[in-house]
């Protein structure tokens, strides 16, 4: 019996999600459903584009984040409520 692989499968796929076994079979499925192999190609460049994302915080809060560490003294550690 033929498994029948869906898009979700292929991202699973993508990232590393899938057995051994299930990577013989989807690699199959590739070759063979080019729908499938499509949209394969259209997820490993918008994974390739978003690994290039890079998020930098703003000055602004950079500085907020400092100012409210200096609020703490180094000798004592400060106390965390629950």
């Amino acid at each position: 019996m033929t498994k029948t692989f869906t898009y979700d499968d292929v991202v699973r796929y993508l990232y590393a999600e899938t057995t051994e076994n299930e990577n013989d079979l989807i690699v199959e499925a590739l070759a063979l459903d080019d729908d499938l192999m499509s949209f394969y190609i259209d997820s490993l460049e918008i994974q390739n584009q978003m690994n290039k994302i890079v998020r930098i915080p703003s000055d602004r809060a950079v500085s907020e984040i400092i100012r409210y560490s200096q609020q703490f003294s180094l000798k004592r550690p400060a106390t965390l409520s629950f």
